[in-house]
């Protein structure tokens, strides 16, 4: 009773956490006042949301195109293959598929009250080299038009839309992917034609959204990254001291929107992408904040210092416009720090072709096929062949088609909130029952199971973790590997001493079972005991040498005694070195 009267207490906290934190956004306009972002009733709001990366500008990477990986470079190689009219053919698929209502239905519906639109400007305008009078604008209705769905689409679901200049005219950074910079081209920095095409294009986007409660801020440069001093050993701006010309021109485009907006919060980043405020400060604008980016480092006060300092010497909110790209120990620990310090965030990305977000595109043999053309040379796909793949992928880049990672989901809006765990999928044991090795618990690291590499820290360590070795299925430290032999089945691999793996079930009637688990080793060193509710009833069962870590072959545990109802069974690794595919309950007659 006392147990079932602490989880309801833990229940109705995490209800009225959520309450105060989602029912005041949404509530007019959002604008920062002093520490805060608050809504037009000076409700605290803290922003929970997501960017939709790879939609208005795919990075390389986020298609596994390793090689010339900016977006023009891209569309240049497949046209060469396909043509333009099929090219064109392609990106208009991707943009009318990637991003929906139903996307955003479902971030809603998950938790989040947010999200950040990267913005390529070449959907809005022309670059300043194609257009037909020098020194003058044409707008392309194809940008707004997306960006007036999105917001509808938000506006349904009461959520803020935050508005990012990801790619400016020139590109605004050394780091070429994120901004899709021709580097033989000026610069942003290198020409004032691009700097007032970006001027331009913010008062178009005030001018358009000016009245918009549901625009949550315009964040008017993503991740600068160049050096202004000494551009030869300084190249992506990091230890920049001056900062002046990122200045002048965030000053430059805040005078500019205030001209036609007073209502909407101005988000600034840094240089360094979106660290480095050397020079930046004092602020000159009452509506503001300031966005930082944090990858790859640990989640602890020190991490976070320079915000805070910054937060209390400017007396202005921080949000934390962009994090990710690691595992759900690494999120769940970020937003835990986060909120706790009450700073918003936009994670990255919401779906890629990779499994560490909420949502995985998925790729087909002809993609791949492309993909290793490009990045590798060697046979040359057939046109046929290289449009079918890419029109399937645009295809499959609709949410329904899409693989929904819940585990990443639960890491971000849950875990953060409690250490509870819940079942991964329902186990209803009868009979008999196989639950597969890769279906352990939700929860935290310590919690539904324990590994012992859990993330990357290598910013702060110089060493990159991996989480999860394979890459595959779930985003948690546990190592898990695709079964060659069967399609869509996956096993936990590369166990070490000392990990575990917890599964909650839920038994149909009581009695003794026969367990039987599924196991390959290449040696004789591997040993596991077996609990049921916290109590030891197989100890250091030895796994047997099936001569391959790919010859799974099944061991026989007797006498396994489960009542009826929730029950909870975990395997300890007393010595690793074998690999595990699935366990079966069979009820004894």
């Amino acid at each position: 009773m006392i147990t079932e009267q602490i989880k309801f207490k833990s229940i109705l906290w995490i209800f009225l956490f959520s309450i105060i934190s989602f029912s005041s956004f949404s509530q007019g306009f959002l604008k920062a006042e002093g520490k805060q972002i608050v809504n037009e009733k000076g409700e605290n709001v803290l922003l929970r949301g997501i960017g939709l990366g790879g939609w208005m500008l795919q990075e390389g990477y986020m298609l596994k195109i390793n090689k010339d990986g900016q977006q023009y470079k891209i569309r240049e190689r497949i046209e060469q293959l396909i043509g333009a009219e099929k090219t064109s053919a392609f990106y208009n698929a991707w943009l009318t598929n990637h991003t929906t209502k139903k996307d955003l239905d479902s971030l809603k519906r998950w938790g989040f009250n947010s999200v950040r639109l990267p913005m390529h400007y070449n959907l809005y305008t022309l670059s300043v080299d194609q257009e037909p009078v020098a020194g003058k604008n044409t707008w392309l209705e194809k940008g707004f038009a997306l960006t007036d769905s999105l917001l509808a689409w938000c506006k349904a679901n009461k959520m803020y839309l935050i508005l990012d200049l990801h790619a400016a005219p020139g590109g605004q950074g050394n780091d070429t992917n994120i901004a899709d910079r021709d580097a033989s081209k000026p610069s942003l920095w290198d020409s004032e034609a691009n700097k007032e095409k970006t001027i331009a294009l913010w008062v178009k986007l005030a001018e358009r959204y000016k009245n918009e409660p549901y625009i949550g801020a315009y964040d008017i440069l993503n991740e600068p990254n160049y050096g202004f001093q000494n551009p030869e050993a300084d190249k992506n701006g990091t230890k920049e001291k001056l900062n002046e010309p990122l200045k002048k021109l965030m000053v430059d485009i805040t005078k500019a929107i205030r001209r036609v907006d007073q209502k909407h919060i101005i988000i600034i980043e840094g240089n360094g992408w979106g660290n480095n405020y050397n020079g930046i400060f004092p602020l000159w604008d009452k509506n503001m904040t300031l966005s930082y980016h944090k990858y790859w480092n640990y989640n602890d006060q020190a991490s976070i210092a320079g915000m805070l300092k910054a937060r209390a010497e400017q007396n202005v909110p921080i949000w934390l416009g962009e994090t990710g790209e690691n595992s759900n120990v690494w999120f769940t620990d970020a937003i835990a720090l986060l909120e706790k310090n009450n700073i918003g965030w936009s994670w990255w990305p919401l779906k890629k072709i990779g499994f560490n977000n909420p949502m995985e595109i998925k790729s087909n043999p002809k993609y791949n096929h492309l993909v290793n053309y490009l990045n590798n040379g060697g046979e040359k796909p057939s046109t046929n062949d290289v449009y079918e793949g890419l029109m399937e992928l645009a295809k499959d880049a609709k949410v329904e088609n899409n693989i929904i990672h819940k585990d990443v989901i639960d890491a971000m809006i849950r875990q953060p909130l409690t250490k509870e765990t819940k079942p991964f999928k329902e186990n209803p044991i009868q009979n008999n029952t196989t639950v597969y090795a890769v279906d352990y618990d939700l929860g935290r690291n310590g919690k539904a199971y324990f590994d012992l590499d859990t993330a990357d820290y290598h910013v702060a360590t110089n060493k990159r973790g991996v989480g999860n070795k394979g890459r595959i299925y779930r985003n948690d430290g546990v190592d898990i590997a695709k079964d060659s032999l069967q399609e869509d089945r996956f096993y936990v691999n590369s166990i070490e001493k000392g990990e575990w793996l917890q599964y909650s079930l839920r038994v149909v009637k009581s009695g003794i079972y026969t367990l039987k688990l599924n196991v390959a080793s290449d040696t004789n060193d591997g040993s596991v005991s077996v609990f049921v509710n916290d109590a030891e009833v197989e100890k250091s069962v030895a796994i047997p040498n099936t001569e391959g870590l790919k010859k799974f072959k099944v061991i026989t545990l007797q006498n396994v005694s489960l009542k009826a109802g929730k029950q909870v069974i975990r395997f300890n690794a007393i010595d690793g070195g074998y690999n595990f595919s699935y366990f079966q309950l069979v009820k004894a007659k």
